[in-house]
């Protein structure tokens, strides 16, 4: 042996002939190993009962024990993220929730704690997935999902609708989402597609293609909310985002087709309407601007009839009074009437030596137009 065993002196080893190698030990004296030996037994001897023994025990295993558990307990502190819930478990079982900061819970194997990030916006791509071009580092390419985007319509034809759910954890409920529904966006992938199926069955192609897809959103996030609360799945629909709603692709040229006509037709239709809307009202004004014309020439007529007669009774009263002398009147106004804007040639028959004409000197045609007037 390299090294013996010396029995006297407290067990103490003394090197033997050769090194602990089998080597021949070399000049000089070997290192004060016992001494170290020595003095690391007193410690330990310092906490054995009776001062040493063959095993530890007593107070040593004890304060092992001690510090151990002491240890054990500490590792229970956890830290709880500004945008996370903690979950505390004991044997399994949820025991409460902790908000943000510094919690404690037993450690393991007795408790356990469970971390979601409530505040964090999670999305589902449903009828497409999105995968990452190995060309461009910073695109991504969209692929087609047609068993899940292929949907019948209530009027028995087929659409192609892609979406996205944008959810979350309830931070009110953590522990439903938690401990009451397993593959949790499977689960909302799986509402979200049954939801839409039922919406969509419910519409008709046309409208679903043009005016109804506003409708479609907020209608497939209530049913959607409505079954995960029915669930107590513990997690809110915040929206959902329709980004495609297509006829299926063998047929959709015929139906922009189909789209294209309707959208001509709403487009002369509210052309019509415009013009009507400015005709009418110009017929209208034009026909009330002649009854108003028609009223007043009645009114007008009226009143120049209903002078004329007062005029007449006013004539046959001065007649009754003196018959020649009112004919002769009336003779003489009538003549001044008709023969006052002509021109005239005085004749004198009685004129002698003559053929009984009297020249006439147009004074009014020898003066200008303005004087005239």
């Amino acid at each position: 042996m390299p090294w013996i065993n010396d029995g006297g002196n407290g067990g103490s080893w003394k090197p033997g002939p050769s090194g602990p190698w089998g080597q021949k030990p070399s000049g000089g004296p070997p290192p004060d190993f016992e001494d170290f030996l020595r003095r690391g037994q007193d410690k330990v001897k310092q906490w054995m009962p009776g001062g040493g023994g063959a095993s530890l025990g007593g107070r040593g295993l004890l304060a092992l024990v001690l510090v151990g558990v002491i240890l054990w307990l500490v590792s229970g502190f956890y830290t709880v993220g500004p945008n996370e819930v903690g979950l505390n478990k004991i044997f399994g079982r949820y025991t409460g929730k902790t908000g943000p900061g510094l919690n404690y819970n037993l450690p393991f194997p007795i408790g356990d704690v469970q971390k979601l990030q409530v505040t964090d916006r999670n999305a589902i791509n449903i009828g497409f997935a999105l995968r990452q071009d190995s060309r461009t580092p910073n695109a991504q390419l969209q692929t087609d999902l047609p068993e899940e985007s292929l949907m019948l319509t209530g009027d028995e034809n087929i659409a192609d609708v892609k979406f996205v759910v944008i959810w979350q954890i309830d931070p009110v409920h953590p522990e439903d989402y938690a401990f009451n529904i397993a593959n949790q966006r499977e689960t909302v992938k799986a509402v979200a597609e049954s939801a839409m199926r039922e919406v969509i069955g419910r519409s008709q192609i046309q409208k679903i293609l043009t005016a109804e897809r506003k409708v479609i959103e907020p209608a497939v996030q209530e049913l959607m909310q409505k079954i995960l609360t029915e669930y107590k799945a513990g997690i809110l629909v915040l929206q959902v985002q329709l980004q495609s709603v297509d006829p299926p692709e063998q047929v959709i040229a015929a139906f922009r087709d189909v789209t294209a006509a309707q959208q001509d037709q709403n487009r002369l239709r509210n052309e019509a309407e415009a013009y009507a809307n400015r005709v009418v009202p110009e017929a209208r004004g034009k026909a009330a601007a002649t009854v108003q014309e028609a009223e007043g020439y009645r009114l007008q007529t009226v009143a120049e009839a209903t002078g004329q007669a007062s005029r007449f009774n006013q004539i046959y009263e001065q007649y009754k009074k003196a018959p020649d002398v009112t004919r002769q009147r009336i003779y003489l106004e009538t003549m001044e009437r008709v023969l006052g804007g002509m021109d005239k040639v005085i004749i004198d028959q009685s004129g002698a030596g003559g053929l009984g004409v009297v020249p006439y000197l147009p004074l009014g045609a020898l003066q200008p137009e303005g004087a005239r007037k």
